[in-house]
C-alpha cells in the first residue's frame, strides 16, 4: 500500500510518501510562505528526489480539519485535484487525531492543541492501549479552561503538542493538577508521515471517499462567516 499524504492545516506544510511500513520520503517546512507556493512544488521534489511516479499512488490522504481555513482549502484542493486526475481515493484524516499519533506508544494520555483563537483551542485527547491508538475525547473546539477541567477530572499525566502550546503554556502550568511535559521539537508540529501511517489504518477499516466526495471539517464557522451573522442578527 502506497500512500501520498497531505497536511496543510496550519503554518506547517507538510508531504510524505509511505509504503507499507517504510517512510519512502517526508518534506516537512515551518516557514511563512502560502500553502498555495509549496504543496505542488514539495509534491513535485518528493517525486523527483525518489524517483517516484506519484500517479501509481493506491490513495492520497489529507489531514482534513480542523485548522486554518486557507490552509485547509488549498490541503482539499490539492488533493482532490490529484485524486481527480489520478483516479485516486481520498482518505479524510481529521488533524487532531494524526498529530496524536506523532507520539505513537506513550503511556501518557496525548493532548494536540491548535491555536484557534478567541482563547479556544481545537483539541482532543488520545492513549495509547497495547499499541492500539484509542480516542478519550473527538477533536473539537473548546477554550483552553474547559480542556484544563477536563484533563483535571480524567486525572493522568499528559503530554502536550501542538502550536497552541505556547500560546497557552501559562494556564497549563497554572491550573493543571495532574504532571504534565510538552513534546520535543521533532514531534510537536503535524507531520505528513503521521497522516500517512493513520491513513493507512483508516482505509483498511473502509474509512475512504471519492476525491469528488472530500470537504475539509473546520469545526466551526470561519471568522468572516461569524462577523456576517453578529452583523445579520445585530
Amino acid at each position: 500500500m502506497k500512500i501520498l499524504a497531505i497536511d496543510s492545516s496550519s503554518l506547517v506544510a507538510s508531504v510524505a510518501v509511505v509504503e507499507d511500513d517504510i517512510m519512502v520520503a517526508e518534506y516537512t517546512i515551518n516557514h511563512k510562505k502560502t500553502h498555495s507556493q509549496t504543496l505542488l512544488p514539495m509534491i513535485n521534489e518528493i517525486s523527483k528526489m525518489a524517483e517516484i511516479d506519484l500517479s501509481q499512488v493506491d490513495a492520497i490522504a489529507v489531514s482534513g480539519g480542523p485548522g486554518s481555513f486557507t490552509g485547509l482549502r488549498i490541503g482539499s484542493a490539492t488533493a482532490k485535484g490529484l485524486g481527480m486526475v489520478w483516479n485516486k481515493p481520498l482518505i479524510h484524516v481529521p488533524t487532531v487525531d494524526a498529530m496524536a499519533y506523532n507520539l505513537y506508544g506513550t503511556d501518557k494520555l496525548i493532548c494536540p492543541m491548535m491555536d484557534a483563537r478567541r482563547n479556544q483551542t481545537y483539541t482532543g485527547l488520545y492513549e495509547f492501549v497495547d499499541g492500539e491508538f484509542k480516542i478519550v475525547m473527538e477533536q473539537c473546539a473548546i477554550s483552553v479552561d474547559e480542556l484544563i477541567e477536563k484533563i483535571n477530572e480524567i486525572g493522568r499525566e499528559v503530554i502536550f503538542l501542538g502550536d497552541g502550546v505556547p500560546v497557552f503554556m501559562g494556564s497549563l502550568d497554572e491550573k493543571l493538577t495532574v504532571s504534565h511535559s510538552y513534546a520535543p521539537a521533532h514531534m510537536n508540529r503535524q507531520r505528513a508521515g503521521a497522516v500517512a501511517v493513520l491513513g493507512n489504518k483508516y482505509f483498511a477499516d473502509g474509512k475512504y471517499e471519492t476525491a469528488a466526495e472530500h470537504e475539509p471539517n473546520y469545526l466551526r464557522q470561519s471568522q468572516a462567516e461569524r462577523e456576517a451573522k453578529e452583523k445579520n442578527n445585530g
